[in-house]
């Protein structure tokens, strides 16, 4: 088995695909910016027998993701999974806030994919980039992140033209809102107990993580 980067991995669904990787013999690389919650999920698969080190990482500053990786030798799966979400009409977004939002789901996945590709051509590896439903299409009060992964996805689309001639591999992944903390701090959702729970949706995404193009959870 070999080594899984996942980013954003300290809760949600990044700590449900880290244990699912975990569980089938990967070694996982669990990267954020929030040390502690890295360090449960760590503890969590290490007492279930797996393997896990801790990371701590800014995907949006070049340096930070720049030391993450020197601390993995080799590298097969890269997932894209840290993003943020704020919610709300178009004229209450602060410029602070679309920056925040770019910044992390844009600009963060595409050089953490930049800069991981050498290690992943060494291994003929594959890149995850969790995009959800709002790379589909328009959802009210979502502007702004529908805008970032709409990118995200014109990102992946254009990673498929790209490595047509080489032996590494770009996958979107669809999903609709799970039951997570990404809602703590909104209440763009009011009741996020009715969403199914990360855990069914990192078990999809394991088991159809075989290098295709798209992995649709929710349409």
């Amino acid at each position: 088995m070999g080594n899984v980067w996942i980013t954003g991995a300290g809760t949600g669904l990044g700590r449900a695909l880290a244990h699912q990787y975990a569980e089938n013999g990967h070694t996982v690389f669990l990267s954020g910016r929030t040390e502690k919650n890295l360090l449960v999920v760590q503890e969590e698969i290490k007492r279930n027998g797996g393997k896990a080190e801790v990371l701590i990482c800014d995907v949006t500053e070049p340096s930070s993701i720049k030391e993450a990786l020197r601390q993995i030798d080799s590298l097969n799966v890269l997932i894209n999974n840290a993003g943020i979400g704020i919610f709300g009409e178009l004229s209450s977004y602060a410029a602070e806030d679309i920056d925040k939002m770019l910044h992390t789901n844009v600009k963060g996945t595409i050089l953490a994919t930049q800069m991981a590709y050498p290690k992943l051509k060494e291994t003929e590896g594959r890149v995850l980039n969790i995009i959800s439903t709002a790379g589909l299409r328009g959802k009210k009060n979502e502007s702004v992140y529908c805008a970032s992964k709409f990118a995200v996805k014109g990102f992946t689309a254009s990673l498929h033209k790209e490595w047509e001639e080489e032996n590494i591999t770009a996958t979107a992944v669809y999903m609709g809102g799970m039951n997570t903390p990404f809602w703590s701090e909104t209440d763009h959702v009011s009741n996020p107990e009715k969403l199914k729970g990360p855990e069914v949706v990192a078990k999809q995404i394991y088991n159809e993580d075989d290098g295709r193009e798209e992995i649709f959870v929710d349409r």
